[in-house]
């Protein structure tokens, strides 16, 4: 069995690895990797199942193909198939120095940003975390340190809000949501097996799932509510996103300036005297 795709095709695309182990699969499996060919971007928005029926064939013998092909499953290839199709990443040309680079690398991923967002989602994501009873945030990885910082900004105008680092408590609080919770969870490829649990977990439950992503379509976003990506620069797998989760970080701005806006001013208050009381001169 290949090893699974861990880096992008040389050419830079799933499709051209499909057809290049294609040709060496048995029937079965072969008749599904002749459906993805066929129908590349419906893919993505596909169940195991309806690949399944497509190719005439077992779930068992998709996840199979999908493994046989080199990806790690299913979800795996639907992710890579949903970059492809997405539009191509942005990049411009950058001279100068590699401070020069940085930055202009940092403005290219806001304008992608500013571009993608879906205004009347971002409302509607507003709109049900003002009327969440609790907000659980979930986030692993590079992805964590954007939502640790709005978790304290929501807290800041009065949103119940927790944000647990651990990937273990994040699922246990998870499963403790009801239906008038809210899962905020963000992930930079929308496939993180343990952002993923949890959201499941809090979905079990009925709570409501607010999703962002820097792709609009991902495994992610199929278990949300509401959905909320920033578009994509530079390479799709590099370590750190860190230019994707700049995007992310003021997507998440734009969504606490959103909320702020429909809370009652007595609602950050409180808030506020406490950093005042923090910023005071220590009492003799």
């Amino acid at each position: 069995m290949p090893a699974p795709l861990t880096h992008a095709h040389p050419d830079g695309s799933a499709l051209a690895l499909i057809r290049a182990v294609a040709g060496g699969l048995g029937q079965s499996e072969g008749a599904v990797a002749r459906v993805i060919l066929d129908r590349p971007g419906e893919i993505p928005q596909w169940s195991t199942q309806e690949l399944a029926s497509a190719a005439g064939t077992s779930t068992a013998t998709v996840i199979r193909a999908c493994q046989r092909l080199g990806f790690r499953g299913f979800q795996h290839l639907r992710l890579e198939l949903a970059r492809e199709n997405a539009a191509t990443p942005v990049e411009i040309p950058v001279t100068g120095d590699a401070v020069d680079a940085v930055f202009a690398h940092a403005r290219t991923a806001l304008l992608v940003g500013q571009q993608a967002i879906d205004r009347v989602a971002l409302s509607e994501a507003a709109t049900i975390l003002v009327g969440a009873s609790r907000v659980v945030c979930s986030a692993n990885g590079f992805s964590a340190p954007p939502l640790q910082d709005a978790a304290m900004r929501f807290a800041t105008i009065g949103r119940p809000v927790e944000a647990p680092l651990d990937i273990l408590a994040q699922q246990f609080a998870a499963h403790s949501t009801g239906p008038h919770d809210v899962c905020l969870a963000l992930s930079h490829s929308g496939a993180n097996a343990h952002t993923l649990a949890t959201v499941r977990a809090a979905r079990k439950r009925g709570a409501r799932i607010i999703a962002l992503s820097s792709y609009a379509r991902s495994p992610l976003g199929d278990l949300a509510d509401v959905t909320l990506s920033t578009g994509m620069i530079g390479a799709q797998h590099t370590v750190d996103p860190f230019f994707s989760r700049l995007g992310h970080s003021v997507l998440l701005q734009a969504l606490i300036a959103e909320v702020s806006a429909l809370v009652t001013p007595s609602d950050t208050l409180d808030m506020r005297e406490v950093v005042a009381d923090a910023l005071a001169e220590p009492r003799a």
